[in-house]
């Protein structure tokens, strides 16, 4: 059965791996890394639109010429009825509805959304602002890794992407946990270097967000 939602996507031993993960690398270092996974990190209504008029536009055309001898009195009430159920069939079809969204788009989106999730969850809170979120946006296919400026201070931006490829190379191989999980022990690998743990260290954040 194929995952298609932010509360299906990992198993419940799979949610359990990744909080032991988490949990194992918070022990190494004082950074808070947190996994979240939502089911879209934006609606795009324009692209449920433009699929609508360009799939009814052909509905219309097609049924006119066949049927109406292309009068466009017969072509705007075919045009009129096909545009709801179109639109509505786009918006729960995701293969067809990714067609009809650029993918700088979908880039910015999922950018958007890692840095809002990122304040609307208090990461940029926690004590020495060593928070990392992980974002896995389901829709988009797309993952996003997002530091706060205690860590970017000491730690290149390109090693990020490294993390980035290894979660979306697990996801294409059907090892989204596994590689999950890997990536959380990177991270941590990157912070206790910088930001070893202490003795008065909290858990300040949740281990996983499924929204």
């Amino acid at each position: 059965m194929v995952k298609t939602t932010a509360q299906t996507f990992f198993s419940d031993e799979e949610r359990q791996r990744i909080k032991a993960a988490v949990f194992e690398a918070e022990k190494r270092t004082s950074g808070e890394i947190v996994p979240m996974v939502v089911d879209t990190s934006y609606d795009y209504p324009r692209a449920e639109i433009l699929g609508a008029v360009l799939l009814s536009l052909a509905t219309g055309v097609t049924a006119s010429w066949a049927f109406g001898d292309s009068s466009v009195w017969f072509f705007l009430p075919i045009f009129a009825l096909a545009y709801f159920p179109f639109k509505f069939f786009i918006r729960y079809t995701p293969t067809l509805k990714r067609c009809l969204i650029h993918p700088v788009e979908i880039c910015g989106e999922v950018e958007e959304k890692a840095l809002v999730s990122f304040l609307e969850q208090g990461l940029h809170h926690t004590r020495n602002h060593t928070g990392i979120l992980i974002l896995l946006s389901l829709f988009e296919r797309r993952v996003y890794v997002l530091a706060d400026r205690g860590i970017n201070a000491r730690v290149p931006l390109h090693v990020w992407e490294e993390i980035v490829e290894t979660v979306t190379e697990g996801i294409h191989q059907g090892l989204a946990c596994d590689a999950l999980c890997e990536a959380i022990t990177r991270c941590a690998e990157l912070l206790e270097e910088h930001f070893p743990s202490r003795e008065d260290d909290r858990n300040e954040l949740p281990d996983l967000i499924l929204g």
